[in-house]
């Protein structure tokens, strides 16, 4: 039963009736097309129209894009909808979630290295806002998981680390922020991402820890965010034993993800933590829901066993008629049909939208893009980076370097990554400015085996490993893979004890696992340019590290810390 006059809700009598009339009102077709939040890849008007006058769907999300597309695609899909759109966005990093344009803050690690929680509440006002100057009103943000497996590919920087009270204060301020831009939250992904090692994108990934594990970790961090009044949380595709088997009273044998798990939605989140608000899942083409059931019958269940609203699609056509048949054979009750359809309606009464609907400001004017990327929220980003760029050994005493001493570098790039060439650029320029050489590493054959190292130590005075590997739903691990082999050519550190050589990682922040031989080492968390900037003023003795590392960079092996 939905309390809507209650956390997070706290919805007025008029609100209430504007909800239960709403949905007295509604067809069959219309209420099962409330359940659907679709990612849109057109920006056509025909299209957009049609989406929402053919599939009556409850929201949507585009990809990033330029601010003014953005807007403009926003405008025609919220004037064409008769109830106001859930207006999604991935704004976990900043504002560049939603436009291109926007500032890229810096990832949730970064934050949580700072030690200030003013930098979330920083990160959240700043994403939101810009966000919402294009017509977002729900970021799929802030991540509460705590990144407990270094192995993990996917949790990694996008969370505050593996430290409960900085996930906790951290979350609660980005929620806060988000609040003050009227713009609703969903934190993620219950039950908790980051025990595993997998990604969820690409198997029913698996939360081991026991029920008093999870008690105390987990569920005091969604207890504080349920306190702190999220609209919404995303339900991972990841599944729970220990509950399963706690409710069930038997050994669970079979790996279900929350998504489609109605005692870990109903049992645990309603129930013993008392969430009132909306559970959206997170995206259903993902393998970690698509593999757990056949299609037609996941679709319904579900909804059915505890989620609200169905993120994305396989296909939107296919999965309308499967929720649909779903619902007119019994797999998704009329009980919950209602009750998902009503939370939906009383989130969006709770957001405003139904006022700002009949005020004509669902999207805001265009002179507000003017906040998009604007000083302020430069000014915010780069002391961010300076706050949090973090020192995890120079056992070496190489620091800091200069033009006078390491004159000659070579710059290794280390990743795959479509950021490779502006994250090179930049630092190419920026240490040429400094009056270094620089010689970008270009990947060797065969032919170097002659070589000798009096050669190559004669060659260069610095050797600097740029680790530009991002958190990506599509690989297995988020570690370096060397362009040759066993120590062939120059790409391997190899050469530790012939010339300084130092180690900075633009992402994982899990790297001298691989490098243990390296005695320089600097965590940026994300390749921002104002990260970027601030390790070039760190590395050449022009500002200190101050940052802390939220969570064990040394991976628990006492050996690297040396």
């Amino acid at each position: 039963m939905i309390k809507m006059n209650d956390n997070p809700f706290y919805l007025s009598e008029e609100q209430i009736k504007w909800v239960n009339d709403t949905y007295e009102s509604m067809s069959v077709d219309e209420k099962i097309g409330q359940l659907f939040c679709p990612i849109v890849f057109t920006n056509e008007e025909s299209q957009l129209r049609e989406l929402v006058e053919t599939k009556h769907i409850g929201g949507m999300l585009f990809r990033e894009g330029p601010a003014k597309q953005l807007r403009k695609s926003h405008m025609i899909l919220q004037n064409a909808s008769k109830i106001p759109l859930f207006t999604a966005a991935n704004l976990e990093s900043g504002g560049s979630g939603s436009a291109t344009e926007g500032t890229y803050f810096g990832s949730e690690m970064l934050v949580a290295a700072t030690g200030d929680v003013e930098k979330a509440y920083q990160l959240g006002k700043v994403s939101c806002k810009e966000g919402a100057t294009v017509g977002v009103n729900w970021s799929f943000a802030p991540v509460v998981d705590l990144d407990i497996n270094y192995h993990n590919p996917i949790t990694n920087v996008r969370t505050f680390g593996n430290k409960l009270d900085t996930v906790i204060n951290m979350g609660k301020a980005y929620i806060r922020a988000a609040k003050e831009e009227g713009v609703a939250t969903a934190v993620k992904h219950f039950p908790g991402d980051g025990v595993d090692e997998r990604d969820q994108h690409l198997v029913t990934s698996v939360n081991s820890l026991s029920c008093k594990a999870w008690d105390e970790s987990y569920g005091i961090i969604y207890n504080e965010m349920i306190e702190a009044e999220t609209l919404t949380i995303m339900a991972g595709h990841i599944a729970m034993p220990a509950y399963e088997e706690y409710f069930d009273g038997k050994k669970c044998d079979n790996v279900i993800p929350a998504t489609l798990s109605k005692n870990l939605l109903v049992n645990l989140l309603r129930k013993k933590l008392g969430f009132n608000g909306l559970i959206t899942s997170d995206a259903t083409p993902m393998v970690g829901f698509c593999s757990a059931m056949d299609r037609a019958t996941a679709v319904p269940t579900c909804i059915e066993n505890g989620c609200d609203l169905f993120l994305f699609n396989k296909n939107m056509e296919e999965d309308f008629i499967f929720m649909l048949e779903g619902y007119q054979n019994g797999i998704l009750s009329e009980t919950r049909l209602e009750e998902a359809v009503k939370r939906i309606l009383a989130t969006k009464a709770a957001m405003g939208l139904i006022e700002k609907q009949k005020e004509g400001t669902l999207v805001p004017e265009k002179g507000e893009l003017k906040v998009i990327n604007c000083k302020e929220h430069q000014v915010w980003a780069k002391e961010c980076a300076n706050q949090g760029v973090t020192l995890v050994k120079d056992t070496q005493d190489l620091l800091p370097v200069s033009p006078t001493k390491h004159k000659r570098i070579l710059l290794e790039l280390m990743g795959d990554f479509p950021s490779n060439e502006r994250v090179s650029t930049s630092f190419v320029e920026k240490l040429k400015l400094e009056g270094f050489e620089v010689t970008v590493y270009v990947p060797e054959g065969f032919e170097v085996m002659g070589d000798t190292v009096t050669n190559f130590k004669g060659k260069y005075d610095l050797i600097l490993y740029i680790g530009n590997i991002e958190t990506a739903s599509n690989k297995t691990v988020a570690r370096m893979n060397w362009h040759t082999m066993f120590g062939l050519g120059n790409n391997m550190p190899w050469m530790i004890h012939e010339i300084p050589t130092m180690f900075i990682s633009l992402g994982n922040p899990y790297h001298l696992l691989d490098v243990p031989m390296v005695k320089t080492f600097i965590n940026g968390y994300c390749n921002s340019e104002y990260v970027i900037g601030a390790i070039i003023e760190k590395i050449m003795g022009r500002s200190e590290f101050t940052g802390i590392s939220p969570i064990d960079p040394y991976c628990g092996r006492e050996e690297l810390i040396y």
